[in-house]
């Protein structure tokens, strides 16, 4: 099938503290009436920690995770372990084709995207046809319909938020061992060409972003008000 090129954008972030991996991924949401395409943001962190949905209650993710800081996501979705993982957000505009996108079906469509990408790589993944609940509000426990299996064990989900500024997706990807988190990015990119007709530009942080990003992460996500508002 071909594709009419698009231009996207891509921001490799490296590691970078908990509170302000939140509230960046917010600021390009924000951005995008702006940016006006697509961003695709791969991240690290600087430290261990657990981010959870946006509705989760904070008495309970406290009590269900021992990993600490905990910060609550801009997305919804449940607790999420940030140590060995890899992660990443995409950033949509209103007026691109995945915004208009019923949630389950963007939901599929990224993961179906993360197993090409796996696939790639000669490693092999299936969707969950299903859900197998095992532990109540635990991302990584059980699965959900459409998230990334390998051998059985959940190791891809995500969690979206639509907003009148665009769509972010939030991802946490536990890797197999065997695979290289360069090559996985790299992988993830060629899919993108090939599968959305992407064409990738290379993206720095500009003055706005990383003014909002500061401002989110010194007003909102490093404030226990909100951590703990639920």
């Amino acid at each position: 099938m071909q594709h009419v090129l698009q231009l996207w954008l891509l921001l490799q972030s490296g590691p970078c503290e908990p509170t302000f991996n939140m509230a960046l991924d917010e600021a390009l949401l924000e951005a995008m009436p702006r940016l006006g395409k697509p961003v695709l943001r791969f991240y690290g962190w600087t430290e261990s920690a657990a981010s959870f949905g946006y509705f989760q209650r904070f008495a309970e993710v406290e009590r269900e995770t021992l990993l600490r800081p905990l910060v609550r996501r801009p997305t919804g979705g449940g607790i999420v372990p940030h140590d060995a993982d890899w992660t990443y957000s995409l950033a949509f505009p209103t007026a691109h084709e995945w915004y208009s996108l019923r949630a389950e079906t963007s939901y599929r469509r990224v993961h179906e995207w993360i197993q090409t990408a796996f696939k790639h790589l000669e490693i092999p993944t299936e969707l969950a046809t299903c859900c197998r609940k095992v532990a109540p509000g635990q991302c990584f426990a059980g699965y959900e319909k459409s998230d990334v299996l390998w051998c059985g064990k959940k190791i891809a989900g995500a969690a979206q938020r639509r907003t009148r500024a665009g769509l972010l997706i939030q991802g946490s990807v536990q890797p197999p061992l065997s695979v290289a988190k360069i090559d996985w990015q790299q992988a993830m990119c060629d899919v993108a060409v090939r599968d959305f007709g992407a064409r990738w530009s290379e993206f720095e942080l500009d003055t706005l972003l990383r003014e909002q990003a500061e401002r989110l992460t010194l007003e909102k996500y490093s404030q226990r008000a909100y951590n703990q508002k639920r």
